[in-house]
C-alpha cells in the first residue's frame, strides 16, 4: 500500500507542477522537454501507489492527488483536484492516451505529467539510454540530478528507496518551481 500511495503523490506533483507552469504563463526555454517515454517495463517492478503533490511556485502553492498504477505492459494515471477527477493517461509503451477536465490549463500536458514521472521513478539507466544529445543524468546518494550541457536542470531529491516510498522533492530549476511527492500513509 505504501508504494501505490507514493506513485499516486509523484502523479499529482506532476499535474501541480503543471498547474503551477500555467499560472506563471512564460515563454519555455529551447528544448524544455525532452519527449521522453520510456517503455512501462523499464520501471523493473510493478507498482499500485497514491500521492499527494504539493507545488510551490512564485508565492503560490497547489495541491493534487493522484493515483498511478504501473505493470510492465501499461502505465496509468488518475489525477484529482479538490475530489474531483481533473486527468487520466494510459501509456502501453507504445500509445499514450489521455482525458483532461476542460476546467484544466491547457498547459498541463499528459506527455509532461508522463515524463516528469519517469524521469523521477525510472532507474538512471533506463532515462540516460534515453536522453537526447547534450543531456545527462547522474545520480549520487539519494540525489538524482538532470543536466543540459552541463546546466543542472533538475534536482531530485528521495527519503528512501524504492523511489516511490515515502517524501520526493523535485526542484525544477530551469522552471523555478518545487514539486514535493508525499506517499500516503498505509
Amino acid at each position: 500500500m505504501r508504494s501505490v500511495t507514493f506513485s499516486r503523490a509523484l502523479v499529482v506533483a506532476a499535474i501541480g507542477s503543471a498547474l503551477a507552469l500555467a499560472g506563471c504563463a512564460t515563454t519555455p526555454p529551447p528544448q524544455a522537454r525532452l519527449g521522453l517515454k520510456l517503455p512501462p517495463a523499464a520501471l523493473g517492478a510493478s507498482i499500485s501507489v497514491q500521492q499527494h503533490l504539493t507545488v510551490e511556485r512564485a508565492g503560490r502553492t497547489d495541491d493534487m492527488d493522484v493515483a498511478l498504477q504501473v505493470e510492465p505492459d501499461a502505465i496509468d494515471v488518475v489525477g484529482l483536484a479538490m475530489g474531483q477527477r481533473v486527468l487520466t493517461l494510459r501509456y502501453d509503451g507504445k500509445e499514450l492516451t489521455s482525458w483532461r477536465h476542460f476546467m484544466l490549463p491547457s498547459q498541463v500536458k499528459a506527455e509532461d505529467v508522463l515524463e516528469d514521472m519517469q524521469l523521477t521513478l525510472w532507474p538512471a539507466s533506463a532515462v540516460a539510454a534515453a536522453l537526447p544529445a547534450g543531456w545527462r543524468i547522474a545520480e549520487q546518494g539519494d540525489t538524482r540530478m538532470l543536466y543540459l550541457d552541463d546546466e543542472a536542470i533538475m534536482r531530485i531529491v528521495y527519503s528512501g528507496q524504492p523511489r516511490w516510498s515515502g517524501k520526493v522533492v523535485l526542484e525544477n530549476l530551469r522552471y523555478h518551481y518545487k514539486l514535493t511527492i508525499q506517499a500516503a500513509p498505509d
